[in-house]
């Protein structure tokens, strides 16, 4: 895989953590709003999509990611949502909030997010550790 691709640069590049709860909030309504169908949803460890999500997929997408990480991350803050740019986003990386690993990267592992909105087609991001089943079965059931 290049490096020198849009997606991977994109991926690597600067983003702003949401780390307080109504920041996530602010950022699920303004990614309500820019909901035009050019957005591609992407689960990490899963086969990257090739065609745009439609705006049904990601209405659908977004009230479920919504859900999961309100309760799955009990914390006083949110701090596992970034995003490119805030007011016009382009990219979001979503944690799973049960597979966060070390927070300051010294398990030596990289810790790839669980789920991707993106405006650029997806490349696969070869998980060093496979997605675990539930994740995948919660990705699945999700349009089915």
């Amino acid at each position: 895989m290049s490096t020198e691709s849009a997606f991977i640069n994109a991926y690597l590049g600067r983003f702003s953590n949401m780390l307080r709860w109504p920041d996530f909030h602010q950022l699920m309504q303004t990614l309500q709003a820019c909901n035009d169908g050019n957005w591609y949803l992407y689960a990490v460890g899963e086969p990257p999509p090739s065609e745009p999500s439609t705006q049904a997929e990601n209405e659908k997408f977004l009230l479920e990611i919504e859900k999961l990480i309100e309760k799955d991350h009990s914390e006083d803050y949110c701090g596992i949502v970034y995003v490119d740019e805030r007011q016009n986003p382009g990219f979001v990386k979503f944690y799973d909030p049960n597979n966060l690993g070390a927070s300051c990267g010294s398990s030596g592992k990289h810790v790839f997010p669980g789920w991707i909105m993106s405006r650029l087609l997806p490349e696969d991001l070869q998980l060093a550790f496979p997605l675990p089943a539930n994740r995948r079965r919660w990705w699945r059931n999700l349009f089915s």
